[in-house]
């Protein structure tokens, strides 16, 4: 126990130390220091059952599904399963050979927080706060149920600060998201129907597509990455927060609008979206209506050098007016727009 020491100056010899080193008595049956572990209230059950589920999966490094219902206590879904799999191959090591989860319900907190590249998270209901915090890779798809009487894209499924800190994978929601939506995002791709105030703040990487009605303070901190914006109300500009990112009409941008029109696509192919198929019904029309959203110091041909697009584009174009048919094309790549270099002639 520490004591008090006699002081040299005449200020010191003044200070009465006491009441900081008395020992405090606990009250009969309390205690002033630990004494017992604090259980957590989630007993993890949903966790448990899906690592059960998929030992022999990931032993073996086969595929495997399952269909399981969920409830809001239920949370961090998804962190376990994730953590066996990097544990024992790495963040990326069953994309080969991935594990399709469905579940059907409400989900709490940190669903998909850390996925990892192979599991694939498909929510029918809605989720809460943390939605794919820290994903590293794989699917998060959610989704509202079949025949529901409200309009996605006016109604909220997914919480707050969702794709907080993501460095990979992807996002597929088919409503609104909440406030800073993907914080952080560093290498996620997503597509939302809405989100509220500061979305993709300090965002450094990755592809954000909302389509709908966003709040304010959009960008803040922005460094990387792009997002496509659809401003159906014509004030989004002035949501803005106009320090860091600029946001351009797509109206003359032909690849990015092609690149658009496929995440739609495969927005449409996972959810069901009644609000991505009313867009791809009319896409000529809605297009004038959606922004990009970059950092004022990156070109704009530069966006396609972001994590999430290293990789050749899966666009869509229409076939003799048939339906939406993928094309493989690579002129996005970064390595495609460097500068020609000047021969250098002999004096």
């Amino acid at each position: 126990m520490l004591e008090a020491v006699d002081g040299f100056t005449a200020k010191q010899l003044k200070l009465d130390l006491s009441a900081i080193l008395a020992s405090p008595q606990p009250k009969p049956g309390k205690a002033v220091f630990w004494q017992e572990q604090n259980v957590p209230f989630d007993k993890a059950v949903l966790n448990k059952k899906l690592l059960e589920t998929f030992a022999d999966a990931i032993e073996n490094r086969e595929s495997a599904s399952a269909y399981l219902d969920i409830r809001n206590t239920d949370r961090s879904v998804g962190a376990s399963l994730s953590g066996a799999i990097a544990k024992r191959y790495g963040n990326q090591g069953m994309v080969a050979t991935p594990l399709d989860i469905y579940l059907q319900g409400t989900a709490g907190q940190s669903f998909g927080v850390w996925n990892a590249g192979g599991v694939n998270l498909t929510l029918t209901g809605d989720a809460n706060d943390y939605v794919g915090k820290g994903m590293a890779g794989g699917n998060i798809v959610i989704k509202p149920h079949v025949g529901s009487a409200f309009d996605s894209h006016e109604s909220t499924i997914i919480g707050n600060t969702c794709l907080y800190g993501a460095t990979g994978g992807k996002l597929f929601a088919a409503g609104k998201a909440g406030e800073r939506f993907a914080v952080r995002n560093s290498g996620a791709l997503a597509v939302v129907e809405g989100a509220g105030d500061n979305a993709c703040e300090y965002m450094t990487g990755g592809i954000i597509a909302i389509l709908g009605h966003t709040g304010v303070n959009f960008g803040a901190g922005m460094t990387g990455g792009f997002a496509y914006v659809l401003d159906d109300t014509g004030d989004f500009t002035g949501r803005v927060n106009p320090e860091l990112v600029e946001a351009i009409c797509l109206d003359t941008l032909a690849i990015h609008q092609e690149h658009l029109r496929g995440l739609i696509d495969q927005h449409l192919e996972l959810t069901g979206s009644c609000r991505a198929q009313e867009i791809l019904a009319d896409f000529e029309q809605w297009i004038s209506k959606f922004y990009l959203v970059k950092p004022k110091a990156a070109d704009v041909r530069s966006c396609w050098g972001t994590k999430a697009e290293a990789q050749p584009s899966c666009v869509f174009r229409r076939s003799n007016g048939g339906p939406y048919e993928p094309e493989r094309i690579s002129v996005y790549r970064r390595a495609a727009h460097r500068p020609a270099q000047k021969s250098r002639q002999n004096p």
